[in-house]
């Protein structure tokens, strides 16, 4: 693989992770259980780091910044409960698609520090894929167990700031 081969590899890799890491945003707006948007949030937060290690593979290695995709959207459904099922069902698709994709042009590139990184990646998106099942299968204890013994109640508002 050629430098010009990496560098176009990684920008197509970047332009579907941010596709991936906006899809998540709209996903945070419409799954208002307070775990699993927490859940969200921190996968948000993960795939900042992973476009910000590409950014930077991209710009070291004398490429240009590739634009963004479409405006990605979530599943509909009739009720709250079954949109948010619609929609951590359709972030698992997306995220074992995804990775099964990558794989095995992954493997392809020599740069064993390119490399590397994006098997993380790949790896942390595991991860990510895991956790959208555990929702489904409505586990609460995502991110760690609670302290104490009550349990969240209530959900997250759609947008931040309300006026």
């Amino acid at each position: 693989m050629t430098p010009a081969e990496l560098v176009e590899l990684l920008r197509a890799f970047y332009v579907e992770k941010l596709g991936l890491k906006r899809r998540h945003e709209e996903g945070a707006r419409s799954v208002g259980t307070y775990d699993f948007n927490n859940t969200y949030q921190y996968i948000i937060s993960r795939e900042e780091s992973h476009l910000d290690w590409l950014r930077r593979a991209i710009t070291d290695l004398g490429g240009a910044m590739p634009g963004e995709g479409p405006v990605p959207t979530v599943p509909q459904a009739a009720s709250a409960a079954g949109k948010q099922s619609a929609v951590l069902a359709d972030d698992a698709r997306l995220m074992t698609a995804c990775v099964e994709r990558w794989r095995p042009r992954i493997e392809q590139v020599q740069d064993s520090r390119q490399k590397l990184m994006l098997r993380v990646i790949l790896g942390e998106m595991l991860e990510h894929q895991r956790f959208f099942d555990q929702a489904i299968a409505g586990r609460s204890d995502l991110l760690g167990r609670r302290t104490s013994p009550s349990k969240a109640a209530g959900t997250v508002l759609p947008t931040r700031w309300v006026e």
